[in-house]
């Protein structure tokens, strides 16, 4: 699986060791959501898309304020008032959560994007944008598994355990769309140093 386990555990020493001193509020709440492992800045957006019920792709402060809440980001009300505003460029009310989502992502390079675009467009079998079940069968192969060469797991375990680790925990719904693959890798990105050996991990996981 490319976005290992010690990459997330150096990266989530790393982000709780830099929150302690950081006091930018942009750059504290992407220090909380990767101390989260790779998968923090992903799953805040499926947590905001959830609350947007009426497909606006914004947020008032309202549900802003939820959202980190349900996902568990603890910030007191003038810190979140503080990160509110600098979204609210317009100052309308309501932050763009396109906008917001790029904005808190670690930046990659060039070079880091174009891996990652390559890995998406060989996972989207359908070219629909989204990964699943069925895209992933034939591109990784289950039979390579241990627990599937034990016969403790189906193919379709095996699937389904890969994709959850894209998957948010809390909204499995077995599809991981491109915003979410990026915002997913952005955090990987951010606990590796090197842009030679971010593009060989990708490489090899993915056998680009």
């Amino acid at each position: 699986m490319a976005g290992t386990a010690r990459h997330d555990h150096q990266m989530i020493v790393e982000a709780k060791r830099r929150l302690s001193v950081c006091q930018d509020p942009v750059e504290r709440l992407r220090l909380l959501c990767l101390s989260r492992g790779s998968a923090g800045i992903k799953g805040l957006g499926r947590t905001f898309r959830v609350l947007d019920d009426n497909n606006s792709r914004s947020l008032d402060f309202k549900e802003f304020l939820k959202g980190l809440k349900d996902f568990g980001l603890l910030l007191d009300r003038t810190e979140a008032a503080a990160l509110f505003q600098h979204f609210d460029r317009d100052g309308n009310g309501t932050i763009d959560f396109d906008e917001f989502l790029v904005t808190l992502r670690p930046p990659m390079s060039k070079a880091r994007t174009e891996v990652v675009m390559q890995a998406f467009r060989k996972l989207d079998r359908t070219g629909d944008g989204v990964i699943t079940v069925d895209d992933l069968r034939d591109v990784y192969c289950a039979k390579f598994h241990p627990k599937y060469q034990n016969g403790e797991w189906t193919e379709e375990q095996v699937f389904r355990t890969f994709l959850d680790s894209f998957d948010s925990p809390n909204d499995k719904d077995g599809k991981v769309t491109l915003e979410e693959f990026v915002n997913y890798y952005s955090g990987v990105s951010a606990s590796i140093d090197s842009d030679v050996f971010f593009i060989l991990m990708m490489k090899n996981a993915w056998k680009l």
